[in-house]
Protein backbone atom coordinates (compact mmCIF):
# COMPACT_ATOMS: atom_id res chain seq x y z
CA UNK A 1 0.00 0.00 0.00
CA UNK A 2 2.64 2.16 0.95
CA UNK A 3 4.53 1.69 -2.15
CA UNK A 4 1.45 2.47 -4.80
CA UNK A 5 1.39 5.71 -2.59
CA UNK A 6 4.85 6.72 -3.36
CA UNK A 7 3.96 6.40 -6.72
CA UNK A 8 1.16 8.21 -6.97
CA UNK A 9 2.86 11.06 -5.50
CA UNK A 10 5.54 10.60 -7.55
CA UNK A 11 3.29 11.36 -10.79
CA UNK A 12 1.86 14.08 -8.83
CA UNK A 13 4.85 16.02 -8.69
CA UNK A 14 6.15 14.76 -11.82
CA UNK A 15 3.02 16.43 -13.72
CA UNK A 16 3.06 19.18 -11.43
CA UNK A 17 6.23 19.71 -12.75
CA UNK A 18 5.57 19.82 -16.27
CA UNK A 19 3.03 21.86 -16.06
CA UNK A 20 4.76 24.61 -14.31
CA UNK A 21 7.74 24.23 -16.75
CA UNK A 22 5.59 24.62 -19.64
CA UNK A 23 3.24 27.89 -17.85
CA UNK A 24 7.01 29.50 -17.30
CA UNK A 25 8.11 28.77 -21.03
CA UNK A 26 5.37 29.92 -22.55
CA UNK A 27 5.38 33.12 -20.37
CA UNK A 28 8.67 33.78 -21.30
CA UNK A 29 7.68 33.14 -25.24
CA UNK A 30 4.40 35.21 -24.86
CA UNK A 31 6.16 38.19 -22.84
CA UNK A 32 4.32 37.64 -19.79
CA UNK A 33 7.90 36.82 -18.23
CA UNK A 34 10.92 38.80 -19.23
CA UNK A 35 14.42 38.80 -18.00
CA UNK A 36 15.87 42.65 -16.64
CA UNK A 37 17.44 44.60 -19.65
CA UNK A 38 21.01 43.76 -18.16
CA UNK A 39 20.38 39.84 -18.68
CA UNK A 40 19.58 40.07 -22.26
CA UNK A 41 15.76 41.08 -22.13
CA UNK A 42 12.62 40.04 -24.35
CA UNK A 43 15.05 38.22 -26.72
CA UNK A 44 16.66 36.00 -24.07
CA UNK A 45 13.93 35.59 -22.39
CA UNK A 46 12.45 34.33 -25.49
CA UNK A 47 14.91 31.47 -26.40
CA UNK A 48 15.06 30.64 -23.02
CA UNK A 49 11.04 29.99 -23.24
CA UNK A 50 11.44 28.31 -26.22
CA UNK A 51 14.48 25.98 -24.28
CA UNK A 52 12.23 25.20 -21.52
CA UNK A 53 9.02 24.27 -23.59
CA UNK A 54 10.82 21.98 -25.55
CA UNK A 55 13.15 19.97 -23.28
CA UNK A 56 10.08 19.77 -21.13
CA UNK A 57 7.97 18.31 -24.40
CA UNK A 58 10.99 16.09 -25.03
CA UNK A 59 10.94 14.77 -21.54
CA UNK A 60 7.40 13.75 -21.07
CA UNK A 61 8.15 12.12 -24.67
CA UNK A 62 11.20 10.11 -23.08
CA UNK A 63 9.21 8.87 -19.79
CA UNK A 64 6.18 7.82 -22.09
CA UNK A 65 8.27 5.64 -24.33
CA UNK A 66 10.22 4.27 -21.30
CA UNK A 67 6.57 2.84 -20.43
Amino acid sequence: MAKETSSVLNLVAWLTGVIVSLAVGFGMVGGTLTLPTWLGGDVVAMIAGWIVIITTLLSVILVLLKK
